[in-house]
């Protein structure tokens, strides 16, 4: 399975760059991650807990950043071990380049291989889980970059200490 995808993040690309070698971003950013540890020059290790159609398992593997060209693009290897689950490989190449007005165009191309009891799901199934896995990914990637932005609607706000309405309340009331 391969998917490709451009994003515009609203950060310079040196600041794209950084974060994409920074471990606690990349925590934040896998889905499911409840374990990262390491560098990037030595690699990670982690523990992800993912539920695939019928079958949620523990992998445990290890990220690797190779073919890298600084501040351009590099490609991050990942391979995890799921037990009786089976297995999951994939690459993530991401190339960077200069946006309009001071944003990143950020490019990747995603492959991804499964094996054991999640590649008899079926490739529907786990094609689409890697797409999604991917996709949330660089969303939450993104999330972290980018300032936050300012709210636009403060004026029918409910102030902080006034109690949260239920869905009830907020779809009947005035």
């Amino acid at each position: 399975m391969e998917l490709t995808e451009d994003r515009i993040i609203d950060a310079p690309r040196d600041t794209v760059w950084a974060a994409l070698f920074d471990p606690e971003v990349l925590k934040a950013c896998v889905p499911g991650c409840q374990e990262l540890t390491g560098s990037a020059e030595e690699g990670f290790d982690a523990v992800v807990v993912q539920k695939v159609g019928p079958v949620k398992a523990t992998f445990k593997g290890s990220v690797s950043m190779t073919d890298v060209i600084a501040g351009e693009s590099c490609t991050l290897v990942g391979e995890g071990k799921g037990g009786a689950a089976g297995f999951a490989k994939g690459e993530a190449r991401v190339s960077l380049a200069d946006g309009d007005g001071g944003t990143t165009k950020l490019s990747y191309v995603v492959e991804a291989k499964v094996g054991g009891k999640l590649a008899q799901l079926g490739s529907r199934i786990v094609d689409g889980f890697a797409r999604k896995m991917a996709q949330d990914f660089f969303t939450r990637f993104q999330e972290q970059v980018e300032p936050p932005k300012p709210e636009d609607d403060t004026a029918d706000a409910a102030p902080e200490d006034a109690p949260k309405k239920g869905w009830l309340k907020r779809t009947f009331s005035s």
